[in-house]
């Protein structure tokens, strides 16, 4: 399992358009790239999360489940657990959304299996 702490950046907001919100920090490991069921902790709370390492824009990005809040300039850690898949090309926002749901799909199930 990795695991990474860093204050949360700005992002693009591509994930908040498509409606799946992220949060982002600065990804400085090459070795891992894909999307990888994981766990975010947030003070003393741990959730789990949907996690993109983008090594094109070098930031983690997680979708954190059942949860809503600003977390600009806040020190999160993202836990890496399982990868689901490479990163792909989507011809349009509507593949992109269904893989997406696919992966939270994922998440549920692979933390529901404990």
């Amino acid at each position: 399992m990795h695991s990474y702490t860093a204050v949360v950046q700005k992002g693009i907001k591509r994930g908040t358009a498509l409606g799946f919100p992220t949060v982002n920090i600065p990804l400085n490991d090459e070795k891992i790239s894909g999307i990888y069921v994981g766990r975010v902790q947030i003070d003393t709370m741990i959730y789990h999360s949907a996690v993109f390492a983008n090594q094109e824009r070098k930031i983690l990005e997680a979708y954190i489940l059942d949860f809503s809040g600003d977390l600009y300039d806040k020190e999160i850690t993202i836990e890496l657990h399982k990868k689901i898949r490479e990163a792909g090309k989507f011809t349009n926002d509507e593949t992109l959304k269904k893989q997406i749901a696919d992966d939270i799909s994922e998440v549920r199930k692979y933390f529901h299996s404990f």
